[in-house]
């Protein structure tokens, strides 16, 4: 009879050793694989604010011709190269498609300056159709957001504030409401020779709501708390090319 029992006891003893090994490989496993999709998550998340610093310049100009500015304007990239530019975005006026916004990245201030009021450039400009005299400005921007969005309409705002950290305090605080007027900003930033001298650029995803939100007392009230003076001058226009 000891014998039995014993013989029992150690059976016991030695099947609840095999399960506890069983279910401690099964844990160790579910942790590792919890800890790798944690990992995984993480990793693909992407920030697709850009805050640092990045000159760009923008010119606007009318043209005769739309399809031959664009050819022309693509036909000199050697020419934009080798003064430090780079193209970024074309864009065509919502009143009148053949006024056009280019935007192109700058490798160098000064080359730039001089390549903007270069003859050479002139006689490019002039080559390609360009009527008129183009205005020619420098932005140095501070905040990009460069996610995907599904609008392609574009406003771009220039105004002269009092003091740069004082409007940047306040516009940044004023974003929600930007958001509920069916605006997301995109960039803004100053001139890199007066910072009073703003460019805001932000995607317009309901016409109706910014058009009254750009027209209300409060934005002209919030406006002149931040400093902002005179009228601001905007720009309409979508995104015809981005490169």
């Amino acid at each position: 009879m000891n014998l039995k029992f014993y013989g029992r006891l150690l059976g016991a003893a030695a099947a609840f050793f095999l399960l506890s090994c069983n279910n401690s490989g099964d844990q160790t496993t579910s942790e590792t694989t919890d800890t790798d999709t944690t990992a995984t998550t993480a990793t693909s998340a992407t920030n697709t604010i850009v805050t640092t610093p990045e000159t760009i310049m923008v010119v606007r100009n009318k043209v005769t011709d739309y399809d031959k500015w664009l050819a022309g304007f693509e036909g000199h990239d050697s020419l934009k190269l080798a003064n430090g530019l780079h193209n970024y975005v074309v864009g065509r006026s919502v009143e009148d498609p053949n006024m056009i916004l280019v935007a192109t990245k700058a490798d160098d201030i000064a080359k730039a300056k001089v390549f903007g009021n270069s003859a050479e450039l002139k006689q490019a400009m002039q080559k390609d159709g360009v009527v008129g005299k183009p205005t020619v400005s420098l932005v140095t921007t501070v905040y990009q957001d460069t996610s995907t969005i599904n609008t392609d309409l574009r406003a771009m705002t220039m105004v002269t504030v009092k003091d740069w950290d004082a409007w940047k305090t306040a516009f940044e605080s004023r974003r929600q409401d930007r958001i509920d007027a069916g605006l997301m900003d995109r960039v803004y930033g100053y001139d890199p020779d007066d910072n009073h001298k703003v460019t805001i650029v932000v995607a317009v995803s309901d016409t109706a709501k910014a058009n009254v939100f750009w027209n209300s007392a409060k934005l002209k009230d919030d406006m002149a708390k931040g400093g902002v003076v005179g009228k601001p001058e905007r720009f309409m226009y979508r995104i015809a090319k981005k490169y």
